[in-house]
């Protein structure tokens, strides 16, 4: 597996986002077998892996660190603060009542010694601010997570779904090396600003739902059921009339994939890769058979002509749907 930078930080070409594994899309699979292939996992390359104190909550946290505790010292974990968790909510997280937001100096030093134990480490790698609180001065976030680092417990500093003045106000109390957001190719929004932003500053974009929540893949349509508690259902770019609205990318994902040899998930993560070197997405799996597939995106080398014609003939197919309910998108771009 090749690798890349996020800032200073050296990780695999491709993460891991494990939040699926424990919310959002339905029952939680069997726990050993989620051990099993976080590990197999860093048996094919990857270094580089996703949580947060709200998948679950917390159990997320829990079974990566049992998984990657054999791998302490190889691999990066990332994880996140930001909001203030009531274990009592709806587990499958992420509908109608988000939890509330809470970056209170005080929240996020409770929340990285929780971390610390859950994941069974020393120091955290990564830490992201979840999502912006608008409560919260981001220097005073910013500041809090210098005093971390400074003692210790936590090695790099990151933000989610921020704004590029955010970025720049927290990037002056203390560097950033990752920015978190939506990217793919039916969710371009990181174009209008935030890329120039990063590359100007020297910071990573850690691209989550590189896939489109698995849209991107081809095996979801119009036809397409959901289980109960998978939040799919709730999202209106997931509506049966959305899907079939959709179906143009996927179609144009496959028609390039089929001269590739290549399957339009492989596709879709190949073309992110190639947008900038210091992109690395976090796409999520529950199956043996799709964690090699989208492994393999990373030896996929598409052209120059292959690259452009892709960006504009999907620039060209109006996405249906927007990624969030209201409520949850305005927590974004802050």
């Amino acid at each position: 597996m090749q690798k890349r930078q996020l800032g200073n930080l050296e990780v695999s070409a491709i993460g891991f986002g494990c939040m699926g594994m424990s919310m959002a899309y339905g029952p939680s699979p069997d726990r050993h077998a989620m051990i099993a292939l976080l590990r197999s996992a860093v048996e094919q390359g990857v270094t580089f892996f996703d949580t947060a104190e709200v998948y679950g909550p917390f159990v997320n946290e829990e079974l990566v660190g049992e998984a990657l505790a054999p791998f302490r010292g190889q691999v990066v974990i990332a994880t996140k603060f930001g909001f203030a968790v009531d274990p009592a909510r709806d587990a499958a997280g992420l509908k109608a009542a988000p939890a509330a937001l809470d970056s209170r100096p005080e929240h996020i030093r409770q929340v990285v010694e929780a971390s610390l134990k859950r994941l069974r480490v020393d120091r955290i790698d990564l830490l992201y601010q979840h999502r912006v609180d608008p409560e919260v001065p981001i220097e005073e976030v910013a500041g809090t997570v210098k005093d971390l680092i400074q003692a210790g417990k936590v090695q790099h500093f990151g933000l989610s779904e921020a704004a590029p003045r955010t970025i720049r106000r927290a990037h002056a109390v203390q560097p950033v090396s990752a920015v978190q957001s939506e990217y793919s190719l039916w969710t371009r929004n990181p174009e209008h600003g935030l890329l120039a932003t990063l590359e100007e500053l020297g910071i990573g974009l850690v691209p989550y739902s590189p896939l489109g929540r698995g849209f991107l893949t081809g095996t979801i349509d119009a036809s397409t059921t959901f289980t109960p508690g998978d939040f799919r259902n709730s999202l209106p770019r997931f509506t049966p009339e959305a899907r079939s609205g959709n179906q143009g990318l996927i179609d144009l994902l496959a028609g390039l994939g089929a001269a590739q040899k290549a399957s339009p998930a492989q596709v879709a993560l190949a073309w992110l890769l190639a947008q900038k070197p210091w992109i690395v997405p976090i796409p999520g799996t529950r199956k043996p058979e799709r964690l090699e597939e989208n492994l393999g995106a990373a030896g996929l080398r598409l052209s120059a002509a292959d690259l452009a014609a892709l960006s504009d003939a999907a620039a060209r197919i109006p996405v249906q749907g927007d990624r969030y309910p209201e409520n949850l998108e305005r927590m974004t771009g802050r």
